[in-house]
């Protein structure tokens, strides 16, 4: 009870900073357009991440136990919002996102003191350690949870959904260590209920549709990669480094996937297109809702293996190994995905 009050307000802050925020962005225009590769009906509000933010803002500080990393961290999360909502407003270049993402990740790294200086014992024979070549791998880390969070909002409920999954996973790993940051992703958790409510327009069809936009996605990936680099960089390590590549799999996943594949097609890998994995279940015929269901099941499969693993003691090497495999396997069914769709309406 000591902590369902603050989530219950939380997820109430969101619903009524939503409600507040619809006519403002309608009058100043920061809402999303149809266009070739949008495909929704009329002007969409872009206001769920500004909503998520203030709601958390607030709550976390009045239950929140306060500490410069706490702080720094509301820094750089107001910072990469205000980045979002430029982007959202006027379409901001790569280069441009690209480096204020940098002097964002610089926050945590510098600011706060925390990097990743191993990547645990995913060898068989050591541990990997990184030293100070860690700065740069976490600040690569920041970089990619960004976007991989930001590449994958592209249907409804979809980037809420996959936050959710990894948000209640580090609330729980957190929450069994005995760290107080769990109650960070247990806020994050009851905001981004509320936004769903009117992303998903479910169960109330009568709400009014908003979307998180990329201050949402963005601010999501930063608050979530900024929790990794602390679980396992805490005085009292939370989980293995390897855990994480499990709790954000499926964003991560897709993003290295689609980069991958435009580079090989001589594309910019930040080039947006139309063929990310949800893109590819709606062309194999299923519909949104049941594109977000499948999405959202495979990645708390994912998540749930990571957890497993960690409280089990499996061997890190086992699972990275075992994660390295599943991305093959990942990457080679999309490859081939019209192939095996083929034989599956066959068999």
């Amino acid at each position: 009870m000591e902590y369902f009050i603050p989530f219950v307000t939380v997820f109430c802050l969101t619903c009524v900073a939503i409600k507040l925020f619809h006519p403002i962005a309608e009058k100043v225009g920061l809402v999303d357009l149809p266009n070739e590769r949008k495909t929704h009906v009329g002007a969409i509000p872009l206001i769920g991440g500004i909503a998520i933010y203030c709601s958390v803002l607030l709550v976390s500080s009045i239950v929140f136990e306060q500490n410069q990393v706490f702080n720094l961290y509301l820094i750089s999360a107001a910072l990469i919002l205000f980045l979002g909502v430029l982007d959202d407003k006027y379409d901001l270049s790569v280069r441009v996102r690209i480096v204020a993402q940098v002097i964002t990740a610089s926050i945590l790294v510098f600011g706060a003191g925390f990097y990743l200086t191993s990547l645990g014992h995913i060898t068989y024979f050591f541990e990997l350690k990184l030293g100070y070549v860690g700065v740069f791998v976490t600040i690569l880390a920041v970089i990619g949870a960004i976007n991989a969070f930001n590449m994958v909002d592209g249907i409804d409920g979809l980037a809420g959904m996959l936050s959710l999954v990894t948000f209640t996973s580090l609330a729980l790993l957190f929450y069994t260590a005995g760290n107080h940051w769990f109650i960070l992703p247990l806020l994050f958790i009851g905001a981004i209920i509320g936004y769903l409510i009117f992303n998903l327009r479910w169960p109330f069809e009568t709400v009014q549709k908003i979307f998180m936009g990329d201050a949402g996605s963005m601010l999501i990936g930063l608050t979530i990669v900024w929790l990794l680099v602390l679980g396992v960089e805490a005085d009292v390590r939370v989980f293995a480094p390897v855990t994480a590549l499990y709790l954000i799999g499926i964003p991560l996943m897709d993003m290295a996937a689609i980069m991958y594949r435009r580079v090989k097609k001589g594309m910019s890998p930040f080039k947006p297109d139309r063929d990310h994995l949800h893109h590819i279940f709606e062309r194999a015929g299923y519909s949104r809702k049941q594109t977000l269901v499948r999405i959202s099941v495979a990645s708390i499969v994912l998540a749930s293996i990571g957890i497993s693993g960690e409280w089990l003691h499996v061997p890190e090497w086992v699972m990275f190994l075992g994660f390295i495999v599943i991305f093959v396997a990942y990457n080679w069914a999309l490859a081939h995905i019209w192939q095996i769709l083929t034989w599956l309406r066959k068999a």
